[in-house]
């Protein structure tokens, strides 16, 4: 370890303890929750590959509310539709807004972009902007030929290695960030490969560990240990690569609507006005951002964990490929076609149900004070809903940690935030504005995938014997990639 590593990590020890001993002690009425350690509180509860499981337990025996000491940060944690339910409808205006932090200020332009701004005036416009004009149903129907294109040139490259292992996960995550880059940036970004190279960067540094986040104090740590240069040279490679493409879509003038792509959209809204801000470039770069992180790594785990819970269990995906062969005419799957795929709709939920790719909701934070379920909430308390958790809740649920699509048959039940036992995409105000766009990168694809090719695993694997261990890192995915063996349609029979 480098000397000046050590010096500063000392250092830290002792400020932490210092923090520690001096901190006020709350007699509030805080929710109930596991013993505390000196110093760290339950930082260390958190260390898991699977830490919406490690909360689910800790609820099991604390209660569907608990309170945890994270460092210096005051976290509570709901467990079970009805808390989420409070937290996200009854007081959802108390818990709007999001816990500032160094990197999100960093790489989204001073939080300038939707996930990750304050709640207020320019967060409401600019939502409502995305809703309205980047993220709409017609919208995501205007990408459909992106999506078409980019299926086929998959389906190719599957025909190639017919009767061979091909890694479904590289697949998969390779065609989706293709779709959402030409989707965000159109043909323009020349540099794409780097940009989203630099994009899984960032997402890892968004979701890895840094002690400075529990001890806001400590920020001067992420200086010391060159942390926070790195980040700032992550966003300068950003920037220029978006500025670069900004640059090109002014060149190029206008496209016609039906044929905008998400950066030409945003320009056309900075340029026409009409809001009670300016938009600037800043506010353009900030929204694409989250345009090309929010939909990349979700969607392309939720088709892995589709298409794992088909390998395991045959009968369904026999019924699933019936059913897509029997709705679809000729080589293309249409818009039509897939509202007519009610059994591979029932999988996708069950996929975002029992395997939601962020189980963790994004971080919330108390904007005032307030009670919930009896409990004292203090201003600035972060707030964590687990999301996991409330889709695999005994109570809400029958059999709740076993893959049943079936189960949805009519089921009223849905994803859109009305439903708290089911809230892969959030609810309340802070609910995903892409969930429309994120499901077509799921449901067209798997539609394809089920179309035009049997699939087999490799080696004499049976199904039962397949590995589906779970990691937490970007979002929630299998910790060994999938492999699996793809066979014509034209060559099965």
């Amino acid at each position: 370890m480098e000397p000046l590593t050590i010096v500063s990590l000392a250092v830290a020890s002792f400020l932490l303890f210092a923090f520690w001993a001096l901190s006020p002690k709350t007699s509030k009425n805080l929710p109930p929750g596991p013993p505390k350690l000196p110093i760290i509180g339950n930082i260390h509860q958190l260390k898991s590959p699977t830490p919406h499981r490690v909360l689910r337990n800790l609820a099991k025996k604390y209660g569907p509310i608990m309170h945890l000491q994270l460092g210096q940060v005051s976290t509570v944690v709901v467990s079970t539709p009805r808390l989420a339910r409070e937290i996200m409808k009854t007081n959802d205006i108390s818990f709007a807004d999001r816990p500032t932090t160094t990197t999100s200020q960093i790489f989204f332009y001073k939080a300038q972009d939707i996930g990750w701004a304050p709640y207020g005036e320019y967060w409401r416009q600019m939502k409502k902007i995305c809703t309205l004009e980047l993220l709409s149903a017609k919208k995501v129907r205007s990408f459909s030929s992106i999506r078409e294109e980019e299926l086929r040139r998959i389906s190719k490259v599957l025909e190639s290695k017919a009767g061979t292992p091909v890694n479904f996960t590289e697949m998969t995550v390779e065609m989706v960030n293709n779709v959402i880059c030409k989707a965000t940036l159109g043909d323009s970004c020349k540099d794409q490969a780097t940009l989203i190279e630099v994009l899984y960067d960032v997402l890892k540094t968004l979701s890895a560990f840094n002690l400075a986040s529990y001890y806001p104090g400590l920020q001067f740590l992420n200086v010391i240990l060159g942390k926070k240069a790195k980040w700032l040279k992550m966003q300068k490679q950003l920037d220029d690569i978006l500025e670069d493409v900004l640059k090109e879509h002014r060149s190029k003038g206008r496209n016609k609507s039906d044929q905008e792509d998400l950066v030409d959209v945003l320009l056309r809204v900075k340029d026409t006005g009409g809001l009670d801000f300016t938009v600037t470039d800043e506010h353009v770069k900030a929204v694409v951002l989250d345009m090309l992180t929010a939909g990349t790594d979700t969607s392309s785990a939720t088709l892995e964990w589709a298409m794992t819970e088909l390998m395991r269990n045959p009968h369904m995906m026999k019924r699933a490929q019936e059913e897509v062969r029997s709705v679809v005419k000729g080589d293309t799957i249409t818009e039509t076609d897939l509202q007519s795929l009610h059994y591979l709709k029932l999988i996708v939920k069950e996929t975002l149900r029992l395997h939601a790719p962020t189980p963790l909701l994004v971080p919330r934070e108390c904007r005032q004070a307030c009670n919930v379920d009896g409990y004292d909430i203090p201003a600035k308390t972060k707030i964590l809903v687990n999301a996991w958790a409330c889709g695999t809740d005994p109570d809400s649920w029958k059999d709740a940690e076993s893959f049943i699509p079936e189960r949805f048959e009519n089921c009223p039940i849905n994803y859109m935030g009305a439903d708290f036992e089911f809230i892969p995409f959030g609810a309340g105000r802070r609910i995903c504005p892409g969930l429309t766009f994120g499901l077509s990168m799921v449901e067209y694809p798997l539609a394809n995938f089920l179309y035009h090719f049997d699939w087999k695993l490799p080696n004499g694997l049976k199904p039962h014997e397949l590995d589906i261990t779970e990691i937490t890192g970007i979002s929630t995915s299998l910790k060994h990639q999938l492999k699996i063996v793809p066979v014509p349609r034209s060559l099965a029979h």
